[in-house]
């Protein structure tokens, strides 16, 4: 006779009470919140079934298995459910909430059948990606806004391996690409994969140009200001900003002729700290032109004295204000961009690229920066006004996405079975609720 029952687990006794456990439970899954929620904000958005359309599909239709559509909505909800690797998908494709999240009753793609989705990406596909991305960020607003801030800056991926266009990079110590991040506030607009042998400014001006005319083709009359660290003041740039009504505040780094034009209030800096122990801070302005520049601009002087010494800092804008007001609440509310950066290559894993091929790179890059369009539309349209309103992607994963539930299927009706003890049933009621309204 067969043995039907299942192999018992034992585990130490607890109040005279045998503690048993088997694998006997149904299907079981770790991601059922999660998959039940970004299913909801990806069809409010259309974002992902937006980016299929645009994207080229060179496989024979016939013989295909898996929809374009249904492989990237497992490559983006699996990125933002905390599976990095393509390996991870090996043992995702029997997972039953994920499954019903991208609309297949049978199982997903194989890692492999992933790989050579990512391997046919090509140039024009990241293009016509970042229309989509563009397009999502024109339809966030409901009725035109005044200003708007793009935040520009550049970091590091790490690479280990041959991949192409990768090189040493002095500054990180370490051979990396250097992708390109642009941001308005706590959305992304642009994702842009750049070896790192180039100034880290580079292609700033062509994609600042880009969005400012595709923006004003939609918004004739918003105030644009292009915002960015020390690494992104070149004169072509500021040059082109004037000539084109778009207002700037940017870094500038410090030298002997800014120092001696600050001099009078790095002074009194400097004899405040010695009366009082204390840090002062001092804010001035002046005009100033660098060698290169051709014509004088505004300088907002900060001098900053402390027990280690003195520390002017400087930045240059067109935006009219009060020196310290420019500085503490412009120019250093861009350090924001920061935390965003994060999210993308720590909690997302935009640093991923270990492709050989360039595009395929660039492709997971763009496949992260999705998966963050996601959770900052959960954020934005659904945990305003609650505690997680200010949430990072981490966090928003850990209490909102990794929900478990016993998921039950039949003929008529998908049942996800979620935990009576789960401690943030109310909120995620809330945001089920909020991904519904219009």
């Amino acid at each position: 006779m067969t043995n039907c029952t299942p192999h018992q687990l034992e585990f130490p006794w607890f109040k005279h009470r045998k503690i048993e456990a088997s694998f006997s439970g149904g299907h079981v899954s770790s991601d059922a919140g999660g998959c039940l929620l970004l299913r909801k904000v990806d069809r409010r958005l259309g974002l992902l079934r937006q980016v299929e359309r645009v994207l080229s599909d060179p496989r024979r239709q016939a013989s295909c298995e898996h929809s374009l559509l249904s492989m990237l909505r497992q490559r983006v909800y699996g990125l933002t459910l905390g599976y990095e690797d393509l390996n991870d998908h090996d043992r995702l494709r029997k997972d039953l909430a994920l499954q019903t999240a991208t609309e297949r009753n049978t199982d997903l793609a194989s890692p492999s059948t992933l790989c050579r989705l990512e391997n046919h990406s090509d140039r024009q596909n990241a293009l016509a990606i970042h229309q989509v991305m563009f397009k999502q960020f024109i339809k966030s607003f409901k009725r035109p806004p005044r200003e708007l801030i793009f935040d520009f800056d550049a970091t590091d991926d790490t690479v280990h391996g041959n991949q192409e266009g990768s090189f040493f990079h002095g500054y990180y110590d370490s051979y990396c690409f250097l992708p390109l991040y642009v941001f308005c506030g706590e959305q992304l607009l642009v994702s842009y994969l750049r070896p790192s042998k180039i100034d880290g400014a580079k292609h700033a001006w062509a994609i600042l140009s880009l969005l400012v005319k595709q923006l004003r083709k939609v918004w004739h009359r918003v105030k644009i200001i292009f915002r960015g660290d020390s690494g992104f003041c070149r004169h072509k740039m500021l040059l082109w900003c004037e000539k084109n009504e778009v207002d700037y505040v940017v870094g500038l780094a410090k030298n002997k002729r800014l120092n001696a034009s600050s001099q009078d209030i790095q002074k009194t800096a400097e004899e405040g700290f010695k009366q009082t122990g204390n840090k002062q801070r001092l804010f001035g302005e002046f005009h100033y032109a660098a060698k290169t520049w051709g014509r004088t601009r505004r300088i907002i002087a900060k001098a900053e004295h402390t027990a280690k010494g003195s520390n002017p800092r400087y930045i240059i804008s067109t935006v009219p204000g009060d020196p310290q007001w420019l500085y503490d609440n412009l120019y250093c509310a861009r350090g924001d961009m920061e935390n965003r950066i994060k999210e993308q290559q720590l909690d997302l894993f935009a640093d991923r690229t270990s492709c050989h091929q360039w595009w395929p790179n660039q492709f997971r890059l763009i496949l992260a920066s999705l998966a963050y369009m996601l959770l900052e539309a959960i954020r934005r349209l659904a945990l305003k006004g609650t505690h997680m309103a200010k949430a990072q992607c981490r966090t928003i994963r850990l209490k909102l996405l990794k929900v478990g539930a016993v998921i039950i299927k039949n003929t008529r009706r998908i049942r996800f079975l979620l935990s009576s003890a789960y401690p943030y049933q109310q909120l995620f009621r809330h945001v089920a609720q909020q991904l519904d309204s219009s």
